[in-house]
């Protein structure tokens, strides 16, 4: 069976999330579908969660991370494992709304190459999220928005479907979490066709978080003003 989108959810000792996210994404999503688990060199049980799950969802493929931990090398093996028309990162941890992934597949089937869940249009919300990342997030993107025009107000959500043709297209270089503003950027500026829908995301209440706002917010300026300069310059 053709497979419409490919989830890709990068999983780094996350076993106690890790089966609420499949189980929802199952239950909700209305198109054929793979859902792809990339182990990060987890030290807990998040393999064994999963390998249990692969008799009951026939379409959930557990793969490792084999190279230099992190999310860029992780999020990278799972998209290029992708055999999905469209590909979709997801957290392990629960933040993303899964309900927002059949929204953005009915967006693609207008013709958009990459569509953006929105926590800052009207709809889109974020629940238990820290203030500064909040602020941050929403400032980084507003200055984006107005300086290349890209449309949407949430270039540094994580939470994007993209055509599969994009992953061939660009040369994916970060190492960390910024890989969720280079590849939208990238794809922008060689053309592809962007759009957002509203999503809520929602904090975690279980685990703990390897992202860390002050130690990624240089890496994530590196590729804002990458954009810039492409856009006015080159």
């Amino acid at each position: 069976m053709k497979v419409s989108v490919s989830i890709v959810i990068p999983a780094h000792n996350e076993a106690g999330s890790i089966h609420k996210v499949i189980s929802g994404l199952e239950s909700t999503l209305k198109m054929n579908h793979e859902i792809i688990v990339v182990n990060d060199h987890s030290t807990d049980a998040t393999k064994e969660v999963v390998t249990n799950l692969k008799d009951k969802y026939q379409n959930l493929t557990l793969i490792d991370n084999d190279g230099e931990n992190g999310f860029a090398n992780t999020l990278k093996k799972g998209l290029y494992a992708a055999t999905g028309d469209y590909v979709v990162p997801v957290m392990a941890d629960s933040c993303d709304d899964a309900q927002t992934i059949n929204v953005m597949y009915s967006k693609t089937q207008e013709g958009f190459d990459i569509v953006c869940g929105s926590r800052y249009i009207k709809s889109g919300q974020s629940v238990r999220a820290p203030a500064i990342k909040s602020f941050l997030s929403y400032l980084a993107s507003l200055i984006l928005y107005f300086l290349l025009r890209i449309p949407t107000h949430d270039i540094t959500n994580a939470f994007k479907m993209y055509h599969h043709k994009i992953l061939k297209a660009i040369n994916i270089e970060s190492k960390g979490f910024e890989i969720s503003i280079e590849i939208p950027i990238k794809a922008y500026i060689k053309g592809f066709t962007l759009t957002e829908v509203p999503t809520i995301w929602y904090g975690r209440t279980a685990g703990k978080s390897n992202f860390k706002i002050f130690k990624m917010a240089p890496h994530y300026l590196k590729w804002c003003l990458w954009g810039v300069t492409r856009r006015y310059f080159v």
